[in-house]
């Protein structure tokens, strides 16, 4: 996954972040039910227990990235727990359907 967004080539500020990155956080808002600032805190704790050095979006970018993007998650909302497993491979989703 590439976090940070390559060089466009057009003229003004370049995105820090990637649609990827901007689509996977607006992902855990929605998985987890969560409001913007608990999201942004939950992704700066799993980063830095990945052992990674990455930047998390801030609430200005992804509410207004929010809107050039759509977050679309293929499961149902179920009853049973939803495991977050990250290790040296990265980030996986473990529950119903895996």
């Amino acid at each position: 996954m590439q976090w940070y967004a390559p060089a466009s080539g057009k003229p003004g500020r370049q995105p820090t972040f990637s649609n990827t990155a901007i689509q996977f956080c607006l992902s855990i808002k929605v998985l987890f039910g969560l409001a913007w600032r608990q999201a942004i805190g939950l992704l700066e704790g799993l980063i830095k227990l990945a052992g990674l050095d990455w930047r998390v979006p801030d609430y200005s970018t992804l509410s207004r990235r929010q809107q050039m993007l759509t977050v679309q998650i293929p499961a149902r909302r179920s009853t049973a727990g939803l495991h977050l497993l990250i290790d040296s491979t990265g980030i996986q989703f473990l529950g119903e359907g895996e």
